[in-house]
């Protein structure tokens, strides 16, 4: 949310409101993952967490595209919604698929990975932003969530136990 604070001190929002709609993710994020990830053990882990990809990228550009400040906030109500779609969903899978004796080390594995993306992906918007601008930065980092939706849509078994004996009857 750090380069989205500078499209909205760009747009002229006030300190107020611009720390409302940065903390609004988090807040939207923590309490829709409380329901998300008990949602996965009924329904699956696949299109969670896909299509949470794909609600990422898409909330993205809404937040470019809107202009105005209650849409921003449902850009970011949004936005928290496909991370609390995608984070827990993907700790479950690893956990669904990973023998128990390989299960803390595998969590291990992804949560580098997952920090290591984080880094990697600041370094990438800063570098973005400093050769074209800020825009275009965001613009082109919600290309990745949307390509990975897409890999996910497209190479991800549902790895949920009893959804994988039901599609294999």
């Amino acid at each position: 949310m750090g380069a989205i604070s500078v499209i909205f001190t760009n747009a002229g929002l006030t300190v107020t409101e611009i720390g409302f709609l940065v903390a609004i993710y988090p807040a939207s994020w923590g309490f829709f993952q409380l329901f998300i990830g008990a949602l996965s053990d009924k329904f699956g882990r696949k299109w969670f967490i896909a299509g949470g990809m794909w609600l990422q990228a898409l909330s993205l550009w809404m937040i470019l595209s809107v202009g105005q400040y209650g849409m921003w906030l449902v850009a970011a109500i949004l936005l928290g919604l496909g991370t609390a779609m995608v984070y827990p969903t993907l700790q479950a899978a690893i956990s669904d698929v990973a023998q128990p004796e390989w299960r803390a080390s595998s969590m291990g594995v992804y949560r580098f990975w997952r920090d290591s993306g984080y880094a990697f992906g600041a370094l990438f918007a800063g570098l973005l932003t400093d050769i074209l601008n800020v825009n275009w930065a965001i613009g082109l980092v919600a290309l990745l969530p949307l390509s990975a939706g897409l890999i996910a849509a497209v190479r991800l078994n549902e790895t949920l136990p009893s959804l994988n004996k039901l599609n294999k009857s």
